[in-house]
């Protein structure tokens, strides 16, 4: 805002110039404006960053407990066998990596490959740190009946800043989540 001298007549008969205030922050007041903002955002950063990291370790459980509960739900309807594998590049079942996209196939998918399996369903790659299941590297498989014999376990999900939960899978095909923490993360 430009200031603006205005010349007025005094008593005296002699022009006076009158200044008017120009409106506006000081250098000093802006200054004090960003280390206050700077302060807060160094305050606030450790907490998005936790709180961001829970919300992936929950869409996590969320994209596990979807996946199983569509492959169960498949083997029941369609009286066959369903498998759940991660998988890099649709061609093999790749199960020590679960944070790799899940793969839901029609068949047994033996051997790892799923070259004659039909792929049924395709989820996204997962954004959390890492997803183990079992050591023995198998996939998980439905019977026509739903359950999950000899391919149920425990998926130990971790994030970041010690974040994590657990997706526990029964031999009868029920899956639950559990807010634990494993201990490995």
């Amino acid at each position: 805002m430009v200031s603006r001298a205005t010349s007025s007549q005094s008593s005296t008969g002699r022009h006076v110039a009158k200044r008017t205030r120009q409106a506006g922050f000081t250098l000093i007041e802006l200054l004090i404006v960003l280390v206050v903002l700077t302060i807060l955002a160094t305050m606030v950063t450790p907490s998005m960053q936790r709180l961001m990291a829970q919300q992936r370790v929950s869409t996590e459980v969320l994209r596990l407990r979807n996946a199983l509960q569509l492959a169960r739900g498949l083997a029941i309807t369609e009286h066959t066998t369903v498998t759940v594998c991660p998988s890099h590049d649709r061609q093999a079942c790749t199960p020590e990596d679960w944070t790799a996209p899940l793969m839901i196939v029609q068949g047994r998918a033996d051997g790892g490959t799923l070259e004659d399996e039909t792929v049924l369903r395709e989820l996204s790659a997962s954004q959390v740190v890492s997803v183990t299941y079992r050591n023995d590297g198998r996939p998980v498989r439905f019977t026509p009946m739903g359950w999950s014999t000899g391919h149920n376990g425990t998926f130990d999900i971790c994030g970041r800043y010690g974040e994590g939960a657990q997706v526990v899978l029964s031999n009868l095909g029920r899956i639950r989540a559990s807010g634990k923490t494993p201990p490995d993360c």
